[in-house]
């Protein structure tokens, strides 16, 4: 099940990419709507974090194009914003929490050009809306996974971009700080903003996004998340790796996922 969609945020036409040859995506052709939370899932190895740096330009494909906005990414850069996973920053190194959070406004700022006051109200209140203020003045060495995790989304949302791609943003946090982004993503989806996050828990899934991407090299399916995550499409998904198939197929026939709550 493959639902196209009318003046889509982010449109992907026959997209392969590969790694010395070995196709790591193979022909995605795919479109998402705007002012949605929308997932991408798939089993370990399934391409979905290469989907997200195709998306970003940050590696080659072998054939296919992307259009975000209906414009190639160069074009519409300033209206984006990436997340990548937590494990590709070096967090020793020393900057302070404000100034990681200024750089989502360097895009905006053109070369040479030093931060406004107007630019640090901004990241400020970006601090402010992940429950990060009070930390500022910190040095991100100081963090634990959960704020530096909080610490990436208030970059983010520090560029007033469209259209947010995420990379795993609630792998290592606790159940607060996943209940908080999970609360905050929705209300930037209320505001028209877009989401798009590769996401790895199941059982959360139902619940956290408006529209999910099955993903596993090639594109299983994509479209509104009563379409598609059902026990069929999921177990194409995952074959013989989807372990707790047969629990979530219950689950899911009792509309009872399980949550984590805050502790």
């Amino acid at each position: 099940m493959i639902k196209q969609v009318e003046n889509p945020v982010l449109e992907i036409h026959d997209l392969t990419v590969s790694y010395d040859k070995k196709p790591v995506l193979w022909d995605i052709d795919l479109s998402v709507p705007k002012g949605k939370v929308i997932g991408i899932i798939g089993p370990n190895g399934a391409g979905k974090s290469t989907l997200i740096k195709a998306i970003m330009g940050l590696i080659p494909i072998s054939s296919g194009y992307i259009k975000l906005f209906d414009e190639k990414l160069d074009a519409v850069r300033d209206h984006i914003s990436y997340v990548p996973q937590r494990e590709s920053v070096d967090w020793d190194f020393p900057t302070s929490v404000r100034e990681v959070v200024l750089m989502g406004r360097y895009g905006k700022l053109g070369l040479f050009r030093r931060p406004r006051k107007a630019d640090i109200e901004v990241a400020m209140d970006s601090l402010r809306k992940v429950g990060m203020e009070a930390h500022a003045e910190r040095q991100i060495s100081q963090l634990s996974g959960g704020q530096q995790q909080r610490i990436f989304l208030a970059r983010a949302l520090a560029q007033q971009a469209d259209l947010y791609l995420m990379d795993e943003p609630f792998a290592g946090v606790d159940a607060a700080t996943e209940k908080a982004i999970i609360r905050l993503l929705r209300e930037m989806a209320i505001q028209n903003k877009t989401v798009v996050a590769v996401h790895h828990d199941l059982q959360t899934a139902s619940k956290y996004f408006d529209w999910i991407i099955l993903l596993n090299l090639r594109l299983v399916a994509s479209g509104p998340t009563e379409d598609v995550f059902t026990p069929d499409l999921l177990q194409e998904t995952y074959g013989g790796k989807l372990t707790l198939l047969s629990e979530i197929t219950t689950l899911m026939a009792k509309e009872q996922f399980p949550h984590r709550e805050a502790k």
